[in-house]
């Protein structure tokens, strides 16, 4: 059978190898059926007459078709482009698009081949196909790794593989797809020609550089899907040594990567380097990508919210911050006043909003992470109410009663656990109210005994569980865990060490005192602001973020005042 359209396909393929036209010759290469007429014709002609059988009379047409060196002296080899695109036609010929597993596997295969041929001296060329196709396997992994039905089969075979080979942890579909992304991406960043800076003489990324951020934010996006954050911080590190400054690329690729250089430090506690990079990446982000904007958002106020910075009212009339005034309004309303049984029943696993804070992964943050700020609202609080302002004129400071703090933060938290009342109703007549909701850690805490009696060894075992006889007298006593006085202490001392209070305690009288209140308002004195406080001990720093005339690996200082954007 004649092979008009293939021959015809590969001449045009061959004029845009010489004229390195890398941008259309991925235009030509389609990788997801229905196919246009012209393919179409193509795929019959390959299956009548090149078929599985003859790959290698496939790979000797292209090879008579298509240039193997590039023209010039210097020219570098075309023969894994070759290569790659003989693999292509095997694919299209092949392809079933109703078998996902197996489209994913030649996929993964002619990615593979691609990556080669990007290492070559002519890669460049296949650099934005390497990106597609990326972005391809991306999308179908992810897609994949939301369907157990489909995967069930592959996943139980991989298991047992794992198991006769001794292997460790299992690698999943969507992350073993990361990882093939990931070497074609160290390709782009390892890139050797040119000078150090990485940049050409008009101030752009030279080479396969210019697809560093296109190919990591790809890796990311499944490396955050697997919940692999190791396996990220190896492409953020990677990049902060290597990478020429983020601002030389265009703005799409800026803020998706800084989202998810936000989300990484979010999710390792480095909350005040989270809302530098995920401010960047929502200053940055097109006002009409409003689901865009809103991903940034959630993220930018919690961690704003770790950092005692609050999001104002305007904040939430938004288009992409619709619904959010009532899930983080609440929350911040009860951090501001120390309500410590509001701040328990909004943040309770068992709250209609708990699902929704779990969904993006933020309820453990809020939970934990605001528990300091929430006991410096109550010490506040506390000192407004029952504080001694001191007298300068007989240098008497300041004092608050850690005693006061105590009886405060005992009421709040029985509040929380439904126990202010005896009869445990909350002082309600309805019936429903005697079940109350249980606090955070009650779920560590023994039911108390209603026996007037010691209760009995076996008794005790039955309540309580098996305890070891040696450790017998050291288990805690039942009841709800409240707070003592050894807590408040501590909890001060804290805040004074964290420089969110200014003074000291006096364990003997019990009390705190502000220290420099002399010619200034002790509230303000011993009650700075938290914002202003994280801000000034915070270093600007993000690693992982490069920026203009920024020191890097290998002690060079890139200076980019007229350099213009990739693209420009």
């Amino acid at each position: 059978m004649a092979t008009l359209t293939i021959d015809k396909f590969l001449g045009e393929i061959a004029r845009l190898m010489q004229e390195k036209n890398g941008a259309q010759i991925q235009n030509f290469l389609h990788y997801e059926p229905p196919w246009p007429p012209l393919y179409s014709q193509m795929v019959t002609e390959l299956r009548k007459t090149y078929p599985v059988f003859q790959q290698n009379s496939l790979e000797q047409k292209c090879t008579e078709m298509l240039p193997t060196e590039e023209e010039g002296d210097g020219g570098g080899s075309f023969t894994s482009f070759i290569s790659f695109l003989a693999k292509y036609f095997a694919f299209i010929r092949d392809v079933d698009i109703s078998q996902l597993l197996e489209t994913h596997d030649k996929l993964k295969a002619l990615l593979g081949q691609a990556s080669i041929a990007l290492s070559a001296s002519t890669g460049l060329i296949i650099l934005p196909t390497v990106i597609s196709l990326s972005r391809t396997l991306s999308r179908l992994a992810i897609g994949l790794d939301k369907r157990p039905d489909l995967v069930a089969n592959l996943t139980s075979r991989e298991a047992t593989a794992g198991a006769e080979e001794g292997a460790g942890e299992r690698v999943t579909l969507a992350e073993g797809s990361a990882n093939l992304i990931r070497e074609a991406f160290k390709k782009c960043a390892s890139e050797r020609s040119g000078n150090l800076s990485g940049l050409d003489s008009n101030g752009k990324p030279e080479g396969r550089r210019i697809g560093i951020y296109l190919m990591a934010n790809v890796c990311l996006k499944l490396f955050f899907h697997c919940r692999k954050l190791r396996s990220a911080e190896q492409i953020f590190a990677l990049i902060y040594q290597q990478s020429p400054p983020l601002s030389l690329y265009p703005a799409a690729q800026r803020t998706t990567f800084l989202y998810y250089l936000g989300r990484y430090h979010f999710a390792n506690n480095h909350f005040y380097r989270a809302q530098l990079a995920l401010q960047a990446a929502y200053n940055q982000c097109h006002r009409q990508a409003t689901r865009q904007r809103r991903l940034i958002l959630i993220y930018l106020i919690t961690s704003n919210m770790i950092l005692g910075h609050f999001p104002k009212p305007h904040i939430y009339q938004r288009p992409e911050a619709q619904g959010l005034r009532e899930k983080f309004e609440p929350i911040c309303g009860a951090i501001a006043k120390g309500d410590i049984a509001a701040f328990r029943t909004l943040t309770d696993i068992n709250n209609p909003s708990a699902t929704w804070f779990l969904h993006w992964r933020i309820l453990l943050q809020i939970t934990n992470r605001c528990e300091v700020l929430l006991w410096r609202s109550l010490a506040r609080r506390t000192f407004l109410l029952s504080g001694s302002q001191g007298d300068v004129a007989n240098k008497k400071a300041p004092t608050l009663s850690l005693e006061d703090v105590l009886i405060l933060a005992t009421f709040l938290e029985k509040r929380a656990l439904g126990l202010d009342s005896k009869d445990g109703t909350n002082g309600s007549t309805n019936p429903a109210a005697a079940h109350q909701k249980q606090h955070t850690n009650s779920i560590f805490i023994f039911p108390p005994t209603q026996a007037e009696t010691p209760p009995t060894r076996e008794n005790e075992e039955e309540m309580q569980g098996y305890i070891d006889p040696d450790l017998l007298d050291n288990v805690d006593p039942p009841g709800p865990d409240l707070p003592t006085m050894e807590v408040v202490e501590s909890m001060i001392a804290s805040l004074v060490n964290q420089d969110l209070l200014h003074g000291f305690i006096s364990h003997g009288q019990k009390r705190f005192a502000i220290t420099g209140a002399k010619n200034a308002s002790p509230l303000k004195v011993g009650f700075p602001n938290v914002w202003a406080t994280m801000k000034a001990k915070a270093d600007e720093e993000v690693p992982g973020w490069v920026k203009e005339g920024q020191k890097r690996g290998g002690g060079t200082v890139t200076h980019l005042s007229g350099a213009r954007p990739v693209g420009a």
